[in-house]
């Protein structure tokens, strides 16, 4: 009796270690994202929603059993340096950077750091991955690379604001690097739909006040707006100066919604989401060479129905019947 007393009594002392680690609570994870944006701009409010939302859809819940910091740099090369050391030196498991300008600034302080990306055009071209299939390093993520849908945002301008002649393109060359094949495809595209293109390069607010009224001297004008962290940063004085001479214009899917007069892109806080799941693969032992780098597909027709009327313009019905969201 003594004998399976003792053999109970030892089974259970045994057991006591593989019970208590039963118990320990899941190790906390921690992310960081390093977003373009200022951190009151309603556009990173909604990135920070949706990446949230997209995370717990994988398991992860933040202060349960995954930690995520945020930074913003609301288009600031110093504050991209910055939130970038900060964010390395917290040691996360992974990264989310929003452009090319966060990549870039994280990359510079790891190597080793997993970073999914997005909104990044030509990964490959500007050096970040091997290749879209096999990305190799610690890099990957969602991209978008294609000129030609310039030669589209024309054609979409000059349906809804016939008689423009003229558009100026508005960029930053300092944070738009592929500006040039941009802007070669609207050139190209040009004479076929008689415009005239002038490249206007811009750097600050003061830049872009003069830039535009230079456009609205002469009749026939409107803008192009190119896709780039600065624009979009910027759009509010670029949509107040095009509003105030009364301008039509065209950029990114934040334009409309914020008063421009109409878009032609992909949704930005959509592939933040969707950046999630790379997020949860890695989190769980994937490697970032292994994820292919991933194209985005789908682009929405977004037009601003008030800004048409305030600027004296009849959408066709077949191009409301086109669009994909009609704000008015």
């Amino acid at each position: 009796m003594r004998r399976r007393a003792f053999i109970a009594a030892f089974g259970s002392a045994a057991a006591w270690p593989f019970a208590g680690r039963a118990q320990q609570p899941e190790r906390m994870r921690r992310v960081g994202v390093l977003i373009t944006f200022p951190e009151n701009d309603p556009l990173s409010q909604r990135i920070v929603t949706a990446f949230a939302e997209a995370l717990e859809r994988f398991g992860w819940v933040e202060g349960k059993n995954i930690r995520v910091d945020y930074r913003f740099a609301a288009g600031d090369a110093a504050l991209f340096k910055a939130h970038a050391a900060e964010l390395v030196a917290l040691s996360p498991d992974a990264i989310l950077a929003s452009t090319p300008q966060a990549l870039a600034a994280l990359r510079q302080q790891t190597s080793t750091v997993p970073i999914v990306f997005v909104l990044v055009i030509d990964p490959v071209g500007l050096g970040f991955v091997q290749s879209l299939a096999r990305p190799g390093g610690s890099i990957t993520g969602f991209s978008a690379y294609d000129p030609p849908v310039m030669g589209k945002w024309l054609q979409l301008l000059k349906e809804v604001a016939p008689k423009v002649t003229r558009v100026a393109v508005i960029f930053n060359p300092d944070t738009q690097p592929y500006a040039r094949f941009f802007n070669s495809a609207i050139e190209s595209a040009a004479p076929s739909l008689g415009v005239a293109v002038t490249l206007a390069p811009v750097r600050d607010d003061a830049a872009i006040r003069e830039a535009i009224a230079a456009q609205a001297r002469e009749p026939g004008g409107g803008l192009v707006c190119l896709p780039d962290s600065f624009t979009g940063t910027h759009r509010e004085v670029i949509i107040a100066a095009a509003v105030l001479h009364g301008l039509p214009s065209i950029g990114v899917d934040v334009f409309p919604r914020a008063g421009g007069l109409m878009s032609y892109w992909y949704d930005a806080v959509e592939l933040h989401a969707e950046a999630a799941s790379y997020i949860d693969r890695i989190l769980k032992g994937a490697s970032p060479a292994d994820l292919p780098v991933q194209q985005a597909t789908k682009y929405s027709l977004i037009i601003n129905l008030k800004t048409a009327k305030a600027l004296g313009l009849t959408v066709p019905p077949r191009m409301l019947d086109l669009a994909d969201e009609v704000i008015e």
